[in-house]
């Protein structure tokens, strides 16, 4: 599994990042980057895609 974050859409407001910060967190331009691979934390990557307001992350297999 793979996270992507659409820059276009994220409004930064970190949380993804409270969720999963294994995998998201925001950077220096207040949007939220990927850091790291879903793999072990599938659950909470997902979970955070899940909460995204504004569905701005999407996870590809």
């Amino acid at each position: 599994m793979k996270a992507v974050v659409d820059e276009d859409v994220c409004t930064g407001c970190g949380t993804c990042a409270d969720i999963c910060p294994e995998v998201f967190e925001l950077g220096d331009d207040g949007i939220a980057h990927v850091v790291g691979d879903c793999g072990e934390f599938a659950d909470c990557c997902t979970e955070a895609a899940d909460s995204c307001p504004v569905g701005a992350i999407t996870i590809e297999d």
